[in-house]
């Protein structure tokens, strides 16, 4: 391990890794059943469902064994959030326009991520990805770490737990609990939800406080273990409060990987001639957009994480940021190839790095779970959404401070990071958020007279973000 991963260079041990990698898989182990439920419209049980399932572990995998091969580093990979909804969105346009059944416009649509991947991997190793990296101002690039924060705490209280009952839903713990005004009111508007959200917002904040008071002792193993307790509390909850059994699923879960749905549905299930019936223009114009998307998503999550870990130097560069970003291209052409959307760095690999993570080892961790949820995926899905929330959270908090390093005496950093860090919640992307940092930063700076400060890489990915924000958006 030692010759693979340089532990000691690195100032951490195989423990440590491998805790960070459980710690990672299990904030992000939801992907693993919610992208095939984005992808198929939540046709569960269908061969399509299955081999997006199987895809998603395969290339999460695949990408994640890149990640920690070629880059040394400790960021999980996985179809991502956003660009899943959005191919899904894609996939429904393409049947319409063609008439195709869905599967067959799924097939189409997977031309797309295969060409984006491509094309990926080609400015990857000619550096290009790299040298839009360091385009980004060294003033945006501080303010990258404190907006995925607030993101991540935004996720942990709104958009990862949502609560059903028979008055509708989702509730929302910041919107529907908190949001009330009054228990009652509460109680009211949930109905029978009412008695899950308490569960619910006892044990993210149980979770949360038990992770302050461990990492505040020291322990290495902070996260995992609040984690574990609140999922326990959960656990308990249900069957003494809401007389459910959690494990139940268990009873009739299989175990059996479905093969051969995906060798029928997804496996180089490549249609080209369904692709080229939606148009070059439109073709073009979706592979451009999932470009831009994907690569300013990995460009952030990659920028941020390693800055809130300590590993960029003091121009903010992280080192082996090319074979990052190779990896991050990889995955996305195994996603295509196996048969789901983009493949990216996932911004859940903060409570990883937060835990200790420091080398690929810990990837490679999270990689072999996602590979074992093959045959193991019952077990990861008990995990509770309200144990993970608290992790996002706990998280979240402590990329918040890397605002201290962002000069606020300086409007030509304060007012790009003070945009990103409301957009970035708001939009649910990491890549608009610095579009739009980008952009405000170029235009204080031109009409302030310091146009020559502006590199014309800046230029050119501002002026790429404007046509995508009112021409393709």
């Amino acid at each position: 391990m030692e010759n693979l991963f340089h532990l000691k260079e690195n100032g951490t041990t195989t423990r440590t890794e491998i805790l960070a990698g459980l710690t990672t898989f299990m904030t992000m182990a939801y992907i693993i059943a919610l992208n095939p439920n984005l992808l198929t419209n939540f046709d569960t049980g269908s061969a399509l469902w299955n081999g997006v399932f199987l895809a998603t572990c395969i290339a999460s995998a695949l990408a994640m064994f890149c990640m920690a091969f070629l880059a040394n580093k400790p960021f999980a990979l996985a179809p991502g959030m956003g660009l899943n909804s959005f191919f899904a969105i894609v996939v429904a346009n393409i049947a319409g326009l063609t008439g195709m059944s869905y599967v067959e416009s799924f097939q189409s649509a997977l031309v797309i991520i295969l060409l984006e991947g491509i094309v990926f991997l080609i400015l990857s190793v000619l550096n290009i990805r790299e040298k839009i990296v360091e385009a980004i101002p060294l003033g945006v690039r501080l303010g990258i770490a404190p907006a995925i924060g607030l993101m991540l705490m935004n996720i942990g209280l709104g958009s990862n737990v949502g609560v059903y009952s028979e008055t509708g839903g989702p509730f929302y713990v910041m919107r529907d609990f908190f949001g009330a005004l009054t228990p009652s009111v509460a109680q009211t508007n949930m109905g029978s939800g009412y008695s899950t959200m308490v569960l619910t917002v006892v044990t993210m904040f149980v979770g949360v406080f038990v992770i302050v008071i461990l990492a505040k002792k020291g322990v290495k193993a902070a996260v995992l273990l609040g984690m574990l307790v609140a999922s326990v509390i959960y656990w308990v909850g249900s069957f003494a409060v809401l007389g459910v059994n959690p494990f139940a699923s268990l009873s009739t879960a299989s175990f059996v990987p479905p093969f051969a749905d995906m060798v029928e549905t997804t496996l180089f299930k490549f249609d080209f001639t369904g692709f080229l019936q939606i148009g070059w223009f439109t073709a073009i114009t979706l592979i451009i957009t999932f470009c831009m998307i994907d690569m300013f998503d990995t460009i952030g999550t990659l920028v941020g994480t390693a800055s809130r870990a300590g590993m960029v130097d003091k121009d903010g560069n992280m080192p082996n940021m090319k074979e990052a970003l190779i990896s991050d291209a990889i995955g996305t052409v195994a996603g295509a190839c196996a048969g789901t959307s983009t493949v990216t760095t996932f911004v859940e690999s903060a409570s990883g790095v937060e835990a200790g993570g420091r080398t690929g080892l810990t990837a490679l961790t999270t990689g072999v779970l996602f590979l074992a949820c093959i045959f193991i995926a019952p077990i990861a899905a008990i995990i509770p959404a309200a144990a993970t929330s608290a992790a996002l959270i706990y998280v979240g908090v402590l990329m918040i401070m890397g605002l201290k390093n962002v000069n606020f005496d300086d409007l030509d950093q304060m007012v790009p990071v003070a945009l990103m860090l409301i957009s970035m919640p708001i939009s649910s992307s990491i890549g608009h958020a610095i579009g739009i940092g980008l952009i405000s930063y170029t235009v204080i700076k031109v009409f302030s007279g310091k146009a020559k400060e502006v590199s014309a890489l800046t230029y050119v990915i501002s002026a790429l973000f404007l046509v995508k924000f009112f021409l393709i958006a």
